[in-house]
């Protein structure tokens, strides 16, 4: 199970009409919002790409003018992590590899430089955890 926490940002003068949508909608849930028009829901999901279909359905919303993943929390992945940790090396191989140049490292972190961002979650929910 993922739960994500969102920021959604709305223009003051349609605040409780975006707060009232999202209460409305089965996507996710509202916990608080500023006068500002920054609003704070969680979503959940069982993989990332069920997580950015919720994404999409709150982003279409009218007058929402960004939704923005703030922290995330993954059960499997989390647990995966931990035995990943707790029976590995402390540092992956690939950063003590001194044949390999710190320039032919790829950083995959990112997920607002995506260009398509359907593929890489489907490719990273199939990743052997």
């Amino acid at each position: 199970m993922n739960i994500s926490s969102i920021v959604v940002k709305t223009v003051p003068k349609f605040l409780e009409e975006v707060v009232q949508s999202l209460k409305d909608c089965e996507a996710c849930d509202y916990h608080m919002h500023d006068e500002a028009g920054r609003i704070i829901i969680t979503i959940e999901g069982e993989s990332v790409s069920e997580e950015l279909g919720k994404m999409k359905i709150i982003e279409a919303i009218p007058h929402v003018t960004t939704a923005d993943m703030q922290m995330a929390y993954s059960e499997d992945e989390l647990d995966a992590q931990m035995e990943v940790i707790q029976n590995g090396d402390a540092v992956p191989k690939v950063l003590n590899d001194e044949d390999i140049a710190f320039n032919d490292m790829a950083y995959n972190g990112d997920l607002k430089t995506k260009e398509d961002l359907e593929s890489f979650t489907r490719k990273f929910d199939k990743t052997e955890r």
